[in-house]
């Protein structure tokens, strides 16, 4: 009883800290274990084995592998079919969530975001209208599509592997599709008829808005004969004032000198254009005495030029700007990269940008050398939000790629090989085949979650291995005492919902799977329903944006709130249960 206690105290305050999300979710898990493991709860022995376990190396092979998909132009050359979709509104929502949830069944939910939200974006200045109307309707078909396949979603394969250890047979690549697939068009169909009424579209973007109002973020200062730092460099002329700003543009004549190297010296007759706030351009005023020049409404004419680009990025949910400011970073001083303004929640952020402190979601208007922005934001783990057609290579990169995750499906659907093995194998042809060079092969593993699934796996046996499971098990059997094995079946799927929305979902599916074959075992029924029902639980996090990465990349640019989610997500939530209850009996029958 001793241990039961201690492992439910570890894991009420791991999930405490990941609700609180102060901490990073892998971060917390590795706590979470080494303190298991201090307890002897986790075997000396044991502790690290969850990094070796089938789950995690398939997991980390399907991100290699989805990185290929998505460097090598295969979705984008899905994605430039939507131009052909015509100017009807309702037919570019249903291609777009359509073929967001086709490819989330293959590759990774992120990865396919990462490339339809500009194409999104785009539509909606050609017709579509608010962008918020689809972009939250696309991220939840995102999380349906990983529904469809075991490799869509890191849950279903920690479920297969689950299977493995229990029964001595793991799900196969396919098994999900039957009730994954029926869910996805259910949930589609809703939310192509329901979402126009659920979606907010205030706070968002349409075709001829933005966040930025950028006239009100530029101003001319001259420099007259006789100023103070004629002749010293901008780098000196930002040391010397110490408030946020930048120089975008110098203009001398006719010539526009745009994004101007830090060791250009000013002139006189100079005329800088200076991205600042009113305060700081007093500041600067009565420093050096240049002259504001108010004559001429200022654009973003002054802040391109062929080298020269102005990009939108929103801020990943694992980016390394969050938590952290661009002072901090030092963009500017590393990059040569003008951070020009700050979105959060569709809403300009406007006092002192260098100090923000970045939050997943933000979206960022950057200027810089069109190059170096690629990099910044590879680097810091940004999307940006336009499309882009630098991935897109020739027929070889776009079929070399698609044959050999064709291969690898087909070798594990036929039980040659196991999954692990067939797409480690596919993520090393990949390799070898230069559809991704070497030296990205690691950059690009979403390592958190690797290190959250090689942490919570033991912590999930140690569940159960303490009684605890069996526990939890016994009391949701005692909720629903006297009901059929189906109801108990529905409160754990119900259970398994709702932590899913406030905790990583993967972490929801290693610590929700013991109970149910606990459950299960107790019943005397078979485990397959109640492991189908935790996969599903733990696959759909609706209601929060919190829930899953795909929630998070679209609430900058969507322009929501926190509280958005749930409008559209609550119904589609208990619609997605009401169906997905008889469709796992009726496929994985409770009979063992």
């Amino acid at each position: 009883m001793t241990d039961q206690l201690l492992i439910g105290a570890i894991l009420l305050a791991a999930l405490a800290l990941f609700i609180w999300d102060k901490w990073r979710y892998d971060l917390v898990a590795m706590l979470a274990l080494l303190a298991a493991a201090v307890f002897g709860l986790v075997p000396a022995a044991e502790v690290f084995t969850g990094f070796g376990n089938p789950a995690v190396i398939t997991v980390a092979a399907v991100l290699i592998i989805s990185h290929a998909m998505w460097r090598s132009g295969v979705v984008d050359a899905l994605a430039s079919l939507m131009k052909r979709v015509g100017d009807n509104s309702f037919l570019q929502m249903v291609a777009l969530t359509g073929l967001t949830t086709l490819c989330s069944a293959f590759i990774s939910n992120t990865g396919t975001m990462a490339i339809m939200i500009p194409v999104a974006l785009q539509l909606s200045r050609s017709g579509l209208g608010h962008a918020s109307k689809v972009l939250m309707p696309m991220a939840f078909g995102s999380l349906l599509g990983g529904t469809i396949t075991m490799i869509g979603t890191p849950p279903n394969i920690i479920i297969a592997d689950i299977r493995q250890a229990a029964l001595g047979t793991s799900f196969g690549i396919f098994d999900f599709t039957p009730v994954g697939l029926t869910l996805a068009l259910v949930g589609l169909v809703f939310m192509w008829i329901f979402s126009r009424i659920l979606v907010p579209s205030s706070g968002s973007r349409n075709a001829a808005n933005s966040p930025y109002d950028m006239s009100s973020y530029l101003t001319e200062l001259y420099v007259p004969a006789g100023a103070a730092l004629i002749g010293e460099t901008l780098y000196e002329f930002e040391t010397k004032i110490k408030d946020s700003f930048a120089v975008v543009a110098v203009k001398q004549g006719k010539q526009v000198i745009t994004a101007p190297p830090r060791y250009y010296r000013i002139k006189e007759e100079d005329v800088l254009i200076v991205e600042a706030d009113t305060e700081t351009l007093q500041k600067i005023i009565d420093a050096t005495g240049f002259e504001l020049n108010a004559d001429e409404e200022l654009d973003q004419r002054f802040l391109v030029s062929d080298d020269i680009q102005v990009v939108e990025g929103v801020v990943g949910p694992d980016s390394r700007l969050i938590g952290r400011s661009a002072a901090d970073l030092r963009i500017r001083h590393r990059f040569g990269v003008n951070i020009l303004a700050v979105a959060r929640q569709g809403q300009p952020v406007k006092p002192n940008l260098a100090n923000i402190r970045f939050k997943p979601g933000d979206v960022l208007l950057l200027q810089g050398d069109a190059e170096v922005l690629a990099d910044v934001f590879r680097r810091f783990g940004c999307f940006p939000l336009a499309q882009r057609s630098m991935r897109i290579g020739g027929t070889r990169k776009l079929f070399t790629p698609l044959i050999i995750f064709a291969v690898a499906i087909v070798l594990s659907a036929l039980g040659w090989l196991s999954v692990p093995v067939a797409f480690t194998a596919a993520a090393g042809a990949m390799v070898f085949a230069n559809i991704i060079p070497l030296r990205e092969l690691y950059e690009n593993i979403d390592w958190p979650i690797v290190v959250l699934l090689g942490a919570t796996i033991p912590l999930g046996s140690a569940l159960e291995r303490s009684g605890a499971a069996a526990t939890l098990a016994d009391w949701a059997l005692h909720i629903s005492s006297g009901a059929p094995a189906a109801v108990a079946m529905v409160v754990l799927l119900i259970v398994t919902v709702a932590l899913s929305n406030v905790v990583n979902n993967a972490a929801a599916a290693v610590l929700m799977a013991p109970i149910g074959l606990s459950m299960a075992s107790t019943l005397g029924v078979s485990a397959d329903p109640f492991l189908m029902a935790v996969a599903i639980g733990a696959a759909l996090p609706f209601m929060t944006p919190i829930g899953h990465q795909s929630n998070i990349l679209v609430m900058g640019p969507g322009g929501y709130a926190f509280g958005d989610y749930w409008k559209l997500g609550l119904p589609l939530t208990l619609l997605i249960i009401a169906v997905a209850v008889p469709l796992i009996l009726w496929v994985w029958p409770l009979s063992a």
